[in-house]
């Protein structure tokens, strides 16, 4: 699968909102097009900043494949078993201090549920990085990600980064979506791929980055 070289030692400092539930807001882009062919060259096409450079990362998928997870574990180091379903849109932000620049990465976080689904398509349409999650011991969720590409496309055409993210590697005995279905998937679709496991803390830190 996809592997991206890690960035020297960043510093981080991170931000959290309370959930949203409508509204929207924004930023830009660079990348590998030769993983990601016909997609916006990665982020490259961003204007040049000489402040804080943004991105906005939107966390897409089936309920309970893992995004927050993702997330905790990418911001805090953490991983809480008890599952708690996002309600709405939840908005996190997380500046790095790297070598030779600093950004901001703005990660938001998307409820699964069918309910909350009209409220989406308002967050992908200024996002840099669509991050489209699925569980590797859970076909359907597998399946349920072409949709999910849709929905990214239609908001946004090629002007977006994707990246398709296999989660919960852990569970080895569990698994029913071998590494290969994901990567051809990604390839299908233009998008990068990744497998991680939140829980072990495995390709976490390294998928937020790996664009950037």
């Amino acid at each position: 699968w996809f592997h991206a070289s890690k960035p020297g030692r960043a510093r981080t400092s991170t931000t959290r909102s309370k959930s949203f539930r409508g509204a929207s807001n924004s930023e830009q882009k660079r990348s590998p097009d030769e993983l990601a062919p016909g997609r916006a060259s990665k982020l490259a096409m961003a204007p040049a900043v000489s402040a804080l450079a943004k991105y906005k990362l939107v966390f897409l998928g089936d309920q309970a494949v893992g995004k927050t997870a993702i997330i905790t574990r990418f911001m805090y180091d953490k991983f809480d078993a008890t599952y708690q379903a996002t309600i709405g849109i939840d908005f996190l932000s997380k500046t790095m201090y790297l070598e030779d620049r600093t950004v901001r990465l703005q990660l938001w976080d998307t409820a699964g549920q069918e309910r909350f689904r009209s409220l989406i398509p308002s967050y992908i349409r200024d996002s840099s990085v669509a991050v489209i999650v699925y569980d590797v011991t859970d076909t359907q969720s597998f399946l349920h990600t072409s949709k999910w590409i849709d929905e990214v496309n239609t908001a946004r055409g090629k002007d977006v980064l994707i990246v398709l993210v296999g989660n919960k590697t852990d569970l080895v005995d569990q698994r029913q979506v071998p590494t290969d279905e994901g990567e051809a998937k990604a390839k299908e679709h233009g998008a990068l791929f990744m497998e991680t496991s939140a829980k072990a803390g495995f390709n976490i830190k390294v998928l937020p980055t790996s664009f950037i």
